[in-house]
Parts: C-alpha cells; structure tokens; sequence
C-alpha cells in the first residue's frame, strides 16, 4: 500500500477510535440529561470554534448544504445515538450501528456511482458479525425505541457520509467542518434555551465532558473523518467505523477491569480482518482501469 495512502487511512482511523469514548464518556459523566441537549452542547461549541478561526461563512448553495450534511452527521445522528446510549447497553448500543457500513455500500452506488464490490458486502457483513461476537452479551435489553433510534441514527449518518463525499466544496476541509458543525448546532439551538436550569447547574465534571466530546470528539475527529471520505471511497471510510466499538471494549478492559472470553477475542480478531479486508479490496479495484 502506498505510504500516502497508508496515511489517509491512519489519520482517518483515528476519528473512530476516539468516538468509542462517546459511551462511557456520556453514561459517567453526563447522565439523565436530554440526548438532544446533549447533542446542541457537543456541536456547538465546536462549530463556533471552527468558524472563529476559519472566518468563512458559506455562499449560494453551500447554505443549503451545510445545513443538510449539518443535520445528517450531527443534529440527527448524535440525537439517535444518545438515545441508544441512553437507552441501550453499550454492546447492543453499537451492534445496531453497526450495520452503517453495510448500508453505505449501496447508497455509495446509488449517490456517487461506487460499484457494488462483493469484499465491500463481505467486510461490512464480517465487521458487524465481529462486532456482535465482541460486546454483544446474551440476554441483553432491546429497548425497541433504542433500537430504532440506532438504525435510524446509522441510516443519517450513512447519507452524511455519502453526500459529504458527493459534495466537496471549493473550501479548505477545515472550513467545510466548521459549516457543517455549526449548521448542526444551529438545528439544535432553540434544544439549548429550553434546558437553560440544565444549563447553569452543570459541573465542573459536565463541562470539561462537553468539552471533549465537542472539541476533541467532534471538532478535531471530524475534520478527520472528512479528510478521509475526500481522500478515500466511501466504503473504505465506513470500515473504519468498526474501531469504535473496538475502542470502547478497549477503555473497560482499562478502567472498569472487564475481561474478554476467548470468543470475544475471536470476534476482535474479526473485526480487524474485515477491516484490512475492506481497505485492500479498495485498493485493487481502484487499481483496475475503468473503476
């Protein structure tokens, strides 16, 4: 693999492998509150951040834009992803999602023209089995508005990931980030004035939670994961995606001692292969004339 490629891929993977901190993140350190709320202070600040130092508001139709991909990867999708979090346990909480990478295989084809590749149906399909082997525990809640909240939250951010790749605007990516996550936030600014009390009560502990997850977990990963969908196809991207739930195991085994069974290694292992899978038959068939 080339080293520039090589590097597209690290840097984009490391967007996932921070997002797997969302869950145990929000269930410490910011508990009860509204998912919506939740999900204004994690875009806001961010998207403020970002329009600061980029100074560059959108034009014409990069209005509309910004407040479609705005919606699609933050209003709605970390809505339905703090209701799983909320709602669901971990391990079915991201088995659910899951199933993102498989839905992008097709709406890839049907948005951007990225052929339907049988190592694409294969890695998405072995990611998520390996995902399920891995946090998914027997007997586990299903929550049904858990679970329709995750499917639907995965069905966004999947369109998101597609349209951002469909639409690349004549901005640096920064700038592009910074529209998006400030579009976003806007959506879900009248969310903020009606949890003003939650506002002003929040602690030391909340704020510097907000603050990760906004500027760590969404300015700075995504401005990576965007880089990687212009950089690489997105079904390669969506692949990635598996690291979260693989870093989310990863930080219990540290800070809350869990143990692994063997046939939770087994679905590790898994996912890992179906990874390398994915982003090598990507490369092959960009190697081959005509695709």
């Amino acid at each position: 693999m080339p080293a520039v490629a090589l590097s597209d891929i690290l840097l984009t993977a490391l967007a996932p492998l921070i997002w797997g901190s969302t869950y145990i993140v929000t269930t410490t350190f910011l508990p009860g509150l509204d998912p919506l709320f939740v999900s204004a202070l994690r875009a806001l600040p961010a998207g403020i951040l970002l329009l600061v130092l980029t100074r560059q508001l959108p034009t014409g139709i990069w209005w509309l834009r910004a407040f479609v991909l705005g919606a699609l990867n933050f209003s709605i999708f970390w809505w339905m992803l703090f209701i799983t979090a909320y709602r669901l346990p971990g391990g079915v909480a991201a088995t659910v999602g899951a199933v993102q990478p498989f839905i992008i295989v097709f709406l890839a084809r049907a948005l951007v023209g990225t052929p339907i590749r049988a190592v694409s149906v294969l890695a998405a399909l072995g990611g998520a089995l390996g995902v399920a082997i891995l946090i998914l525990k027997p007997g586990a809640a299903l929550d049904p508005l858990g679970v329709v909240a995750g499917l639907f939250g995965a069905l966004s951010m999947a369109f998101g990931t597609v349209l951002t790749r469909r639409w690349q605007p004549p901005v640096p990516l920064l700038t592009f980030t910074a529209w998006q996550l400030s579009a976003g936030g806007i959506l879900l600014l009248p969310v903020v004035f009606l949890h003003i009390h939650d506002l002003l009560t929040l602690t030391a502990a909340n704020l510097g939670a907000v603050a990760y997850l906004s500027f760590i977990g969404a300015g700075l990963t995504y401005a990576l994961w965007f880089r990687g969908i212009a950089k690489l196809d997105p079904n390669r991207v969506s692949q990635l995606a598996f690291l979260s739930p693989v870093a989310a195991v990863t930080l219990g085994l540290i800070f809350r001692h869990e143990m692994l069974t063997p046939f939770q290694w087994a679905g590790m292992a898994l996912i890992f292969c179906s990874i390398m899978l994915g982003q090598r038959g990507g490369r092959a068939a960009k190697a081959r004339p005509g695709i």
